[in-house]
């Protein structure tokens, strides 16, 4: 016979699939997620492990915003054992490009995030990549490298830059997004 919290649960879990238990539990908690882009490395180095382990650590997710460029680059953040979202860029090789597709959309509580690599001249590029999705209350990308972190349009642009490469830059950064309930906020590290 099963106690009394234990029939309670049950009973949750038979009127709620359990993914849908999951988001109900992600409403009510703080969500940090690791973001990078244009890491741009065939392998990952030293930089990109110590980045990885000051920054993403404690964070609930990792999301790579494309130009991974190689899958053993990915290999970094998942030893931290934390889930990923990852989109492929214009600079990945066919493994990632067949590893992961060109956008997606993640939902975390009540707040959708489009993710995408981008494409094209930096001028422009928001207003091209906001075409790719509908009813989004984040847009994160990359292929700029430049960090952006601004709302427009009701929608917050998030771009966290590149912890690798100076490239249309002089600084190398990554993020963080806070997801709390129907709040979000990005923050930029400059490295």
């Amino acid at each position: 016979m099963l106690s009394d919290g234990l029939q309670g649960l049950k009973i949750i879990l038979a009127l709620f699939p359990v993914e849908n238990l999951l988001l109900i539990w992600s409403l009510s908690c703080m969500k940090k997620i690791g973001v990078v882009s244009d890491t741009h490395l065939m392998q990952a180095n030293d930089f990109l492990r110590e980045i990885s382990r000051d920054y993403f650590s404690d964070a609930d997710l990792i999301i790579h915003a494309g130009d991974v460029v190689s899958l053993s680059v990915l290999d970094v953040f998942y030893k931290l054992g934390k889930d990923m979202v990852v989109v492929s860029g214009n600079m990945d090789h066919v493994d990632i490009t067949a590893s992961f597709p060109p956008k997606q959309v993640l939902k975390i509580g009540d707040i959708s995030i489009g993710i995408i690599h981008g494409w094209g001249s930096p001028v422009g590029i928001r207003d091209r990549i906001k075409r790719e999705f509908k009813d989004v209350d984040v847009i994160v990308y990359g292929h700029t490298h430049q960090a952006f972190n601004q709302v427009e349009d009701g929608i917050l642009f998030f771009n966290p830059g590149s912890p690798t490469d100076t490239r249309f830059t002089k600084e190398n950064s990554i993020g963080i997004i806070y997801v709390n309930n129907k709040k979000v906020r990005g923050e930029l590290i400059v490295l």
